[in-house]
């Protein structure tokens, strides 16, 4: 079995990278495991080095038909696509998050359609796609009405895999991913960056800034659950699916002031004390639009990974080797 994760390079990518290594199979069109002959990480820039001789890099824009031609053939069964232009970078350069993330997306569709053999599709959405006036949790029958470029790229993406998979060019499924957190590494321009950074950089001795207010409520994933996430969405079948391919996926509901109460249980006053409150209007008003809950009764239903308590997050970003 061969497999394409575009965003290889990247945080999820790579560890979704190496999980795959690790199961050693995936299921197949038939519904049985085949073994993970190939994967390919296509990325802007290389991934960071395996040793595993089933790793390929492809380097290049992904918005390049050429390059998606070259990556997806009639022995890709199975496509992971984790490319994007984050948040806040899709708000300041909009040329490039509709490139990147609506134009991109539809090139691959494309490549899939013309190559005719249906290959499982596996799409990283967002809760972004919701905005407005929200209830408190937010259901499957909630409208989608985002509030960023971002949000808006991701809708647009989730109906183009719908329709896809209803004609019959690809096998899709759509995972909406809360907030990931904690993120290992340094800031990024997603909005939602400070969800990891004002754990991360406090536990690393640094101060950390976190741009919304106490009581703001966020959806949040441990990236534990993120990867078990997306290969759970593979692993379903279409039946299992249905013809509406969008999954809420499970999370916690907690606020940054309960994020920072739980740093402060984990790691004491002294590492909490080093979240410096100040509110940034432009970050505050997107992740202000995001849902703060969601009612994941049919993604629990189905089989996917739920979360326990932020604290639990917390113990586990601390236990990882960095």
């Amino acid at each position: 079995m061969k497999i394409l994760i575009t965003g290889g390079a990247g945080f999820l990518g790579t560890r979704l990278a190496r999980q795959l290594l690790l199961r050693g199979s995936l299921q197949g069109p038939d519904g049985r495991q085949r073994p993970i002959d190939r994967i390919v990480l296509m990325d802007v820039v290389p991934p960071p080095a395996f040793t595993d001789s089933r790793i390929v890099a492809l380097t290049g824009d992904i918005a390049d038909p050429d390059l998606l031609t070259r990556a997806i053939d009639a022995d890709t069964a199975t496509i992971f696509h984790l490319a994007a232009v984050v948040s806040g970078m899709a708000e300041a350069d909009f040329e490039l998050g509709l490139r990147i993330n609506v134009d991109a997306t539809r090139l691959l569709l494309d490549v899939c359609r013309r190559s005719g053999h249906r290959p499982r599709l596996v799409f990283s959405s967002s809760i972004a796609v919701y905005g407005g006036e929200l209830p408190p949790t937010v259901t499957d029958a909630t409208a989608v009405s985002p509030r960023s470029s971002y949000g808006a790229q991701k809708a647009v993406g989730e109906l183009l895999i719908n329709d896809w998979t209803r004609r019959g060019f690809v096998d899709g499924r759509i995972l909406r991913l809360p907030t990931v957190s904690v993120r290992p590494g340094r800031p990024n321009a997603a909005a939602s960056s400070f969800a990891s950074g004002i754990i991360r950089e406090p536990l690393n001795g640094e101060t950390a800034v976190c741009p919304v207010g106490a009581s703001t409520r966020l959806w949040l994933m441990s990236p534990r659950t993120a990867i078990e996430s997306l290969i759970t969405g593979h692993e379903l079948s279409g039946d299992a699916l249905g013809p509406n391919r969008i999954v809420n996926l499970p999370g916690i509901s907690v606020t940054a002031g309960e994020m920072a109460a739980a740093l402060e249980r984990a790691a004491g006053s002294e590492v909490a004390g080093r979240i410096r409150w100040e509110r940034d209007d432009r970050i505050e008003r997107i992740v202000a639009s995001w849902p703060g809950a969601c009612d994941t009764a049919r993604a629990l239903s189905l089989g996917f990974p739920g979360e326990t308590s932020f604290d639990a997050i917390i113990g586990a970003y601390m236990e990882e080797p960095r």
